[in-house]
């Protein structure tokens, strides 16, 4: 029951976290449309921001979940304290991630900002460095025949939450730059906003893909 109900949490997240950046970079095409009054798109940005709180708390939920049932497949061979770590940790930058999203619009919510943006310097390269580790026969994840689908699918969970910090990057400006915008009108800072988002569509592509193949790791687990 317990792995059944972790299986059902991670679907969810996957789900939050696929749906929302698709719902964030709908919005963007309003957020830059400079025919509309800047109050619409103030509104727009708004809902950007709302969309993407669900994608940020599937991303971080991700981790502690598939940690969670890769000790139950066997995958992962850390149990007891260090899950309840990972969990403790985990709730931590997401209490953090949500008291960003709160306090969006102030110099508060910035500086939080950057705060869970450092944990991912942190977070990403200790990813990479394990999965790879284990892909190679190293360890600490198993790699046996069937089992090199965990380290596979952290491994590009890894890639997944470089291109998501790049993001982050954009939305955090995007408060900044509208800022600017309210007091004044400003063509460079508008073409900026216009020149990050044409880029972050890009790569917004590439995160589907990226997305699509962690889901079909950890469902089919091919090898």
């Amino acid at each position: 029951m317990e792995l059944a109900v972790l299986r059902w949490l991670h679907i969810l997240a996957m789900v939050y976290w696929l749906g929302g950046e698709w719902g964030v970079f709908q919005t963007s095409y309003n957020i830059v449309n400079r025919k509309l009054s800047m109050e619409e798109r103030r509104r727009h940005l708004e809902t950007a921001y709302r969309i993407d709180i669900l994608a940020r708390t599937g991303i971080i939920m991700l981790l502690p979940l598939g940690l969670h049932m890769g000790h139950f497949w066997g995958v992962q061979p850390f149990g007891g304290a260090f899950l309840v770590a990972v969990w403790v940790a985990l709730g931590s930058w997401l209490a953090l991630c949500w008291s960003a999203f709160y306090f969006r619009e102030t110099d508060l919510g910035i500086r939080l900002t950057k705060y869970d943006e450092y944990i991912r310097y942190l977070l990403i390269p200790v990813l990479m460095v394990v999965s790879v580790s284990s892909l190679l026969g190293y360890g600490p994840f198993a790699g046996g025949s069937g089992q090199l689908w965990f380290s596979a699918k952290i491994f590009v969970f890894s890639l997944l939450l470089v291109i998501g910090l790049w993001l982050r990057f954009v939305m955090r400006e995007w408060t900044m730059i509208f800022r600017a915008l309210a007091e004044r009108e400003d063509a460079a800072l508008e073409a900026r906003l216009e020149q990050q988002i044409k880029l972050s569509r890009y790569l917004a592509y590439l995160y589907w893909i990226g997305i699509a193949t962690v889901a079909f790791f950890g469902a089919t687990k091919p090898f």
